[in-house]
């Protein structure tokens, strides 16, 4: 969808998982949202969770990198394969900690034909490195045009590899998540979202439950590429106005654009807990957009909804991690909350001086499909990135002189402190001398 047009208007109208594996990490009363938000950006930040201060100025910072970035750029096509993937993951690394189009704006096409030549030549690790390099692009694009280029040039390849049953899982996951956000940015017209979402729908189906209506026995791989599927084809489900979508639920066509209802409770089954999470969270959306619409929308299968959400809220399975049990019951106590009293959760995430408010499962959704993009530099682009400003209607960014006076605060503090330390050593010094003169 272009830029001159508001993410958030089909919603208004309408996980990277935390790497901690200490139970005592996770908090058992929050939403999903709130721990990934929490852990993440507080990793992304040494651990301030709430400051969301990258320690040095963007333009400063980037300087650092510059060089290390244009030799990266050039490197991506050497010969060399470990030379490729090493090249990837440092453009990787600027490009979510930085925010910089005018810079990208001249290297655009040779960094593009890069990626669309390891997509279709590479294998494996390299596949997955390329692909986590386009959702960082397109939010860093400004110019119209340029996006379009992008969406031309790279969605063929990237669905041929999602589709490529002879390719690695990560790789045809990661190529999902690119598309989702790719088509969410740069795509307008439903004529090209449906026949996307509907081959994402293939993919994530085989976490449907079987014939026998037993639940599906697809490997961990293979449900990060159906979880990886089924959050790309959420993202776009954000874009379709609320008329649209009930009348596309309601085609008995068989259109196979929107999975049945039963078929989703269906992965709520899956033994793999992302799938479970991700189907859970897009039932609730579902719910939330075709309301928007019609006040009966899915009247019928409440109760299966809300018997299914209270069964993994409630979850006491000995057999899974305590962890997975947490996050599970804190993700599917906000569906149960919703489904039964109509209430999204709210989730405020402060960055700077500036609040962030997730409060409707939309947002909620688009927030996470670029946080997973960005990683540890989400921060920075909620404070700087224009088009994740206006996603996440967070306004125009703030104006220079602020960020300057927190810069200055800062360093006062850094200054008092350190004075601090030295008083308190040299006041300890002579308290010694005193007490040995005293005795």
């Amino acid at each position: 969808m272009p830029r001159n047009r508001k993410k958030h208007a089909a919603a208004d109208s309408w996980q990277q998982t935390n790497d901690q594996s200490d139970d005592e990490t996770s908090n058992d009363n929050a939403s999903t949202y709130s721990c990934h938000s929490e852990t993440q950006l507080a990793d992304g930040n040494n651990g301030s969770i709430e400051s969301g201060e990258s320690g040095e100025s963007g333009s400063s910072g980037f300087e650092k990198y510059e060089e290390k970035l244009l030799q990266a750029i050039e490197n991506a096509s050497d010969k060399a394969q470990q030379t490729r993937i090493n090249a990837f993951q440092t453009i990787n690394e600027v490009l979510v900690h930085h925010y910089i189009p005018d810079f990208l704006d001249d290297r655009k096409v040779t960094l593009m034909d890069a990626v669309e030549k390891s997509l279709r030549r590479g294998k494996g690790v390299e596949q997955s490195w390329a692909a986590r390099i386009i959702p960082l692009l397109v939010i860093q694009i400004e110019a119209l045009e340029d996006i379009g280029e992008l969406v031309t040039v790279l969605k063929p390849v990237l669905l041929s590899t999602a589709q490529d049953g002879s390719a690695a899982y990560d790789a045809r996951a990661k190529c999902c998540a690119a598309l989702g956000l790719l088509c969410f940015v740069g795509v307008d017209d439903l004529g090209e979202i449906l026949p996307l979402m509907k081959v994402l729908q293939t993919l994530f189906a085989g976490s449907f439950l079987k014939g026998d209506n037993s639940p599906s026995g697809a490997t961990n791989d293979a449900g990060t590429l159906h979880s990886a599927a089924l959050s790309a084809w959420s993202l776009l489900l954000t874009l379709l106005p609320p008329g649209e979508f009930v009348a596309l639920m309601d085609d008995g066509a068989g259109t196979g654009v929107v999975p049945s209802v039963r078929n989703l409770v269906g992965m709520l089954q899956s033994p793999i807990l992302e799938v479970r999470m991700v189907a859970g969270e897009t039932l609730a959306l579902m719910y939330e957009l075709g309301r928007q619409h019609d006040d009966e929308f899915l009247e019928d299968e409440l109760p299966m909804l809300i018997e299914a959400a209270q069964k993994l809220a409630t979850d006491a399975h000995k057999y899974r991690a305590k962890r997975d049990r947490k996050v599970q019951r804190a993700t599917f106590r906000d569906v149960l909350h919703y489904l039964e009293e109509d209430i999204s959760p709210e989730i405020g995430i402060k960055f700077g001086r500036e609040l962030l408010m997730l409060s409707t499962w939309a947002t909620h959704h688009q927030y996470t499909c670029l946080r997973n993009a960005l990683g540890f530099g989400m921060n920075v682009h909620l404070a700087e990135n224009v088009f994740v400003r206006e996603v996440l209607q967070l306004g125009p960014k703030m104006d220079e002189p602020e960020r300057l006076r927190k810069t200055v605060k800062a360093e006062q503090r850094f200054i008092n402190a350190a004075a601090f330390k030295a008083r308190t050593i040299s006041r300890g010094k002579n308290r010694d001398k005193r007490s040995f003169a005293l005795n």
